[in-house]
């Protein structure tokens, strides 16, 4: 979730029975729910790159939550108490540190668990495992959540009761929302053999349908066998239903192949899914295909520093590489999730989400960066 959306979030919460602990609980909240994302310094001494390599890592983890808790619950502890000493009288008690520690660990907690049903992602589990996991449930911004959050927090200033009665409805609506989307994103899943029609292949060899709650990722699913890119047959690897910013019932459907990504964007609100199937729908028509061919070039540029990032972030890497007449070789890579375009040709320059490789005829590379 955005930074924005966390702060309201730690808002609501200092309205619960968890802000009775004290002066200082809120603050405490407030910098606990967003402490996590300050993995951002990384991108000083390195770049884009750096910051891509740490993002959401060790600070999304177990030891970061305990470690980011205690850290928040110090520095609040003693400003509180350099703002007492410089009082002559103390206004109310200030919450003994070992309530800021707990309350500043749940903010940090529930940062990281409002971070998981996101397509965006997070390392759960970092520094012990590196994978990403997300539950593909919300945008990386909910412009429904951020609404509640703002109105609880407007019309609820009332009085004492109607702050906490408004927080309630407020975490009320949230459950609702989360639980809307889940069974929107099951219902998606469920009608994305019928966009695809039969352009959709059978899954490949060794690749198990996809069932799990949680996605995990990089894994190794790169089919690179030479009879399907030479016989042009592809394969199912994965798909995927990710959500909108706009409508919890408008969704982005993506198919992994052997050899492609293909892209729909359905709403299940869309009236031919409730009547039968026939044989002049063509709902898979409407797909946009996106070329995903690992080369021997895409291959060698692959293990570039910036590529290996990349590669370790990206949920869905699309490979497209150019050999001029001498042998110099460009190649991009980038992650489906966050190209917008009809073509993987046309992401913008600017995308951050893209990685461009140049390598001389000899295989040595003359440039490695991203957003170009």
């Amino acid at each position: 979730m955005d930074n924005v959306t966390h702060t309201l979030f730690a808002l609501t919460l200092a309205r619960t029975p968890l802000g009775r602990a004290g002066r200082g609980t809120t603050a405490a909240l407030v910098v606990a729910s967003n402490a996590p994302d300050f993995d951002i310094v990384t991108a000083v001494p390195g770049g884009f790159v750096t910051y891509l390599r740490w993002h959401r890592g060790p600070t999304h983890g177990p030891i970061g939550v305990v470690a980011l808790g205690v850290a928040t619950a110090a520095i609040v502890w003693s400003w509180y108490r350099m703002l007492d000493r410089a009082r002559a009288q103390t206004p109310s008690p200030a919450a003994p540190f070992g309530m800021l520690a707990i309350a500043a660990t749940i903010g940090v907690m529930l940062h990281v668990l409002m971070d998981l049903p996101t397509s965006y992602g997070t390392r759960i589990l970092s520094p012990f495992d590196w994978h990403w996991y997300a539950v593909d449930w919300m945008p990386i911004v909910d412009i429904y959540l951020v609404g509640a959050l703002v109105s609880g927090l407007v019309f609820g200033r009332g009085s004492e009761t109607a702050r906490r009665r408004n927080a309630g409805i407020v975490l009320a609506l949230m459950a609702a929302n989360y639980g809307v989307r889940g069974i929107a994103h099951h219902e998606a899943l469920a009608l994305a053999p019928r966009l695809f029609g039969p352009t959709l292949p059978q899954a490949c060899p060794g690749e198990p349908p996809h069932t799990a709650v949680v996605d995990v990722w990089p894994h190794e699913r790169r089919i690179q066998d030479a009879a399907f890119q030479a016989s042009g047959r592809r394969c199912l690897v994965e798909i995927a239903a990710l959500p909108t910013f706009f409508s919890p019932f408008s969704w982005r459907i993506v198919a992994q192949f052997s050899n492609a990504y293909e892209v729909h964007e359905t709403n299940l609100l869309d009236a031919r899914f409730r009547a039968p199937a026939t044989e002049s729908e063509a709902l898979w028509r409407r797909g946009v295909r996106y070329p995903n061919v690992w080369t021997d070039a895409a291959a060698r540029a692959a293990g570039t520093r910036a590529a290996q990032v990349f590669l370790g972030f990206s949920r869905f890497p699309a490979a497209r590489s150019f050999v001029d007449p001498a042998g110099a070789a460009t190649v991009r890579f980038s992650d489906i999730r966050f190209v917008t375009s009809g073509f993987v040709d046309e992401v913008r320059r600017s995308d951050p989400f893209t990685v461009i490789v140049r390598t001389t005829p000899d295989g040595r590379v003359t440039e490695e960066a991203f957003g170009r």
